[in-house]
């Protein structure tokens, strides 16, 4: 948990424009919080994807750090160069998985904080991540993946 805190992210500002390496730096180390969660098996795909999307988004501003300053330039410049592909690629696509696996954690964090847990089996924490994973991620999974969740 000192993990999260000592890299919070940066308030957004009046303009709302959110500078991507700020946010690369604090989502990045968001990935290793899942190793504190118990059984490794259980959150790697969450894990893996979340490392996977802030490495493509970092492949994309590394590639010109000055003209993606702001993940606002990067969504405009990929809208220009997919066209009707957009926003289902490139680092659009995985932006839009981030803030999916953002959500997981916010919500399997808040049930922790609010008490949610399984009477016969307390020191679980499987029903705060299923509460997670409904609220977050089931609605973009086909049903097999679903069945594996």
């Amino acid at each position: 948990m000192a993990l999260l805190l000592e890299h919070e992210f940066k308030p957004l500002p009046a303009d709302k424009q959110i500078e991507t390496l700020p946010f690369l730096e604090a989502v990045a180390h968001l990935p290793p919080f899942f190793d504190c969660l118990g059984t490794p098996i259980v959150y790697s795909p969450v894990k893996a994807d979340l490392s996977g999307n802030i490495k493509k988004i970092r492949a994309v501003y590394d590639s010109n750090p000055t003209k993606f300053k702001t993940l606002q330039n990067i969504l405009e410049a990929e809208k220009e160069m997919h066209g009707s592909a957009w926003p289902k690629t490139g680092a659009t696509l995985a932006l839009m998985w981030l803030k999916r696996g953002l959500k997981f954690m916010l919500v399997l964090l808040q049930s922790i904080s609010d008490g949610e847990r399984d009477e016969e089996h307390p020191n679980l924490i499987r029903v705060n991540a299923m509460k997670a994973y409904e609220i977050a991620l089931k609605k973009y999974h086909g049903w097999m993946l679903q069945k594996l969740f």
